[in-house]
């Protein structure tokens, strides 16, 4: 497991650099994301630049999430792009990479997103919705650049974090 960096981190808010999803470090880079993802209590979701790498990667795996409803496993993707969103709802959210707030954001309720697999370079398309749906832009946003207090409506949509996965 590799240690989260948390905010202010520079890291955190920079546009990460596109990747070659066949190189070997890259390979490696997402082995060590799910790794790290699955060791966190409660996460369903990691981006490389919260491990403190500038790569635009990033697993997801909502998996037996009470608030899932489309699930596709445990998945790595690379360069992701969304190039279709709809059904715009709000939810809350938090993050390992800011671990004593939590926020209410709106994102797309239903998403198409393309990326490249990590290994073979292939093409994914990957349509899902739901709790999914808002993880996958979770984790976009951060290859982005982006944490989720950057997209809340202002001070009244940030709260203490309850629990402590």
């Amino acid at each position: 497991m590799i240690t989260v960096v948390t905010a202010p981190a520079a890291v955190l808010s920079t546009v990460a650099d596109e990747v070659d999803p066949t190189g070997p470090e890259i390979v490696r880079l997402a082995a060590d994301l799910v790794e790290t993802m699955r060791a966190a209590p409660g996460c369903v979701g990691l981006a490389a630049p919260q491990i403190g790498v500038s790569a635009q990667v990033f697993c997801v795996d909502v998996t037996g999430h009470p608030k899932a409803v489309t699930t596709h496993g445990a998945f790595v993707l690379c360069n992701a792009k969304i190039v279709e969103a709809s059904r715009w709802r709000p939810g809350r959210e938090g993050c390992m990479s800011v671990p004593d707030l939590t926020g209410d954001v709106k994102r797309a309720g239903r998403i198409v997103v393309e990326g490249l697999r990590p290994g073979t370079g292939e093409a994914i398309t990957l349509v899902t919705d739901a709790f999914e749906a808002r993880a996958v832009q979770h984790e976009i946003d951060h290859c982005a650049g982006r944490l989720f207090l950057d997209r809340v409506a202002g001070a009244h949509a940030i709260f203490p974090r309850k629990v402590y996965l």
